[in-house]
């Protein structure tokens, strides 16, 4: 056979056989996810739901499940950004599988997810959120007796550096330069270097008074917006850093981990402000979904324990699991309407018995490892949208997305595409650590054990490919 050479320049042609264009093998995980959708009738669902916001004749647009399904690759592929989707898909023979999109056409753009975005409301959304609830719920998966509520912080798409103050519109470099002019240190009419700013504002946090606030610098979401983001709140990340976010609230259910109910609130907005309605949006949820079981019971963190909240959940029939915060002085009760007392009490009490200690063990692992899935290797830790309903939108999908994977992993034990990678992976890691353990020299291990080690993880992979397949 002769050496073949890739050319520099190659001629187009013409035209070509749609039966002669090269076709992708597809993967088995989002052909298994595409029959998943078709046995629900998801497709069929989402047309007739959307069908009012379009017009009735003209150029057929891009199917409303396309979109949704794009918008599930943002998560399963851990993909953040819009434009990182569209160029995925259009990409990947398997992922045009998945959307069944010929090779003689164009996959949708970003710009047109984004023109879908807006013209399909949040109930839209809510509802396909809902719609995957009803496919779990066929399967016979959720409880819900038991739920787990947390919160978590999303960065939004608007810089600190962007911020201006609300009553003059300075940004933050004439914030700045007007304090120092108030202080005689530089003239009037005289304007001060980048280097002479930013050191005068490292001392001026040093420093007390009335601009150093005791020695601290605050930033104000009373005194300063984004203009970008409106609705962007200063808040603290949870690495510590100062930035322009949100705040996403869980609700899932603690035995099958499934998310009931994904709502993102202002950055600043406390935790039991909203602890009651997100329970009751994930109530909805289940109604909606066809599920008949009432939410009993609600554990959370400390964060969430507030004598009026633990009243008003006990009057709508939710027993509380919420540990109580440590304070420097007794709980003063005379101030208080009468029964406050006695269901902090009784919320105390549980929390000290067995099943509490284990409802809290339950929460800790398992919310936060639904918000591991969903911002961390799902991609919506840093959101590219503006907008508390825009984001809203592109959570609830994302986090329907989770409860697909969930699903995925519970019938044939793959969460996501890449799953067998990583298990690849991680067991390569493990059986080099065997190595170094237990052969100091190394030659024995190597020779005769490595390689049957090596297809044990392949056998166990492929056992996991073919039940996919299956």
């Amino acid at each position: 056979m002769a050496l073949g050479r890739r050319s520099g320049e190659r001629q187009e042609e013409f035209w070509a056989e749609v039966g002669s264009l090269a076709r992708g093998p597809g993967h088995v995980f989002y052909d298994k996810l595409n029959r998943l959708l078709a046995e629900a009738g998801f497709d069929a669902f989402v047309e007739e739901l959307c069908a009012s916001h379009y017009k009735s004749g003209g150029r057929g647009s891009v199917p409303p499940g396309n979109y949704f399904r794009m918008l599930f690759v943002g998560y399963l592929e851990g993909i953040d950004s819009q434009r990182g989707i569209a160029w995925r898909c259009r990409d990947s023979l398997s992922l045009r599988r998945f959307l069944d999109v010929p090779l003689n056409e164009q996959t949708p753009d970003h710009s047109s997810l984004t023109r879908i975005r807006e013209r399909l409301p949040l109930e839209i959304h809510q509802r396909v959120f809902q719609f995957i609830l009803g496919i779990v719920q066929s399967h016979a998966l959720i409880k819900a007796s038991s739920v787990g509520v947390d919160s978590t912080t999303l960065e939004a798409n608007a810089a600190m550096k962007a911020i201006v103050r609300k009553d003059s519109g300075e940004d933050w470099n004439a914030y700045l330069t007007r304090l120092m002019r108030e202080e005689g240190l530089i003239k009037k009419d005289e304007q001060p270097s980048d280097d002479e700013l930013r050191r005068f504002d490292r001392r001026r946090g040093k420093r007390g008074g009335k601009q150093g606030k005791g020695g601290k610098k605050k930033v104000s979401n009373e005194q300063w917006h984004s203009p970008v983001d409106l609705e962007a709140r200063i808040i603290k990340m949870k690495d510590g850093r100062t930035r322009l976010g949100y705040k996403a609230e869980h609700v899932i259910d603690l035995e099958s981990e499934f998310i009931l109910s994904a709502q993102v609130y202002h950055g600043i907005e406390a935790d039991t402000a909203t602890l009651l309605a997100s329970v009751g949006a994930a109530q909805a949820n289940l109604v909606e979904s066809g599920n008949e079981q009432a939410i009993q019971e609600v554990v959370a963190d400390a964060g969430y324990h507030k004598s009026e909240t633990i009243f008003e959940a006990r009057q709508a029939g939710l027993r509380t699991y919420i540990p109580e915060p440590k304070l420097p002085f007794p709980k003063r009760w005379t101030d208080k309407p009468d029964g406050y007392q006695r269901v902090v009490h009784n919320n105390r009490r549980r929390n000290k018995r067995s099943k509490g200690r284990s409802h809290q063990r339950k929460r800790s692992e398992r919310v936060e490892r639904s918000f591991a899935h969903v911002c961390e290797t799902g991609g919506a830790r840093r959101s590219w949208l503006r907008g508390l309903e825009k984001i809203n939108k592109r959570y609830l999908v994302h986090t329907a997305a989770r409860n697909l994977g969930l699903l995925m992993l519970q019938r044939f034990g793959i969460g996501k595409p890449r799953t067998l990678q990583d298990e690849m992976a991680a067991w390569k890691v493990i059986l080099e650590s065997f190595r170094g353990l237990i052969s100091p020299p190394g030659i024995l291990w190597t020779r005769r054990w490595l390689p049957i080690a090596r297809l044990i993880a392949f056998v166990r992979v492929n056992r996991k490919s073919a039940a996919l397949a299956a």
